[in-house]
């Protein structure tokens, strides 16, 4: 793409003081960097990828609120982690932190143990064993 025709259309980047760097071509046909504030095909599908994860997330709460799964999930999930991700964080097997996600499990976990996954979230030990799902969180 030459650098003269690198979109600078309105997105997300514009609003977080942020720009993307580019490989352009220049006048000389030479490749070079440029910034853009984004463009409308790369903002729709970023919009369709954050609805998606909005709406794991909301799920989640939900899942919360019905006794389905712990607290774990949700906070997993507003934290954008996957189990892999989740378990290195807090220095445990997947398998174990899976077991966490049940509701039984998790209320008999001892607080050393909700610290880690507490210090993961970055919330408080309190936060994440009084979150029952009827309340939304808003993400760090």
């Amino acid at each position: 793409m030459k650098k003269q025709n690198l979109p600078q259309d309105e997105s997300n980047l514009k609003s977080a003081n942020m720009t993307e760097i580019l490989y352009v071509t220049d006048e000389n046909d030479n490749y070079t960097t440029a910034n853009s504030i984004g463009w409308d095909a790369k903002k729709a599908a970023l919009d369709e990828s954050m609805a998606l994860i909005n709406e794991r997330i909301e799920e989640a709460r939900q899942n919360v609120a019905s006794h389905i799964v712990s607290p774990v999930i949700y906070f997993m999930e507003l934290n954008k982690m996957d189990l892999g991700v989740l378990a290195s964080y807090v220095g445990m097997w997947q398998w174990r932190v899976k077991r966490h996600t049940k509701p039984k499990i998790f209320k008999t976990l001892s607080d050393t143990v909700l610290k880690k996954y507490a210090d993961a979230f970055g919330i408080t030990v309190a936060e994440l064993k009084n979150f029952d799902g009827k309340q939304e969180q808003t993400s760090s």
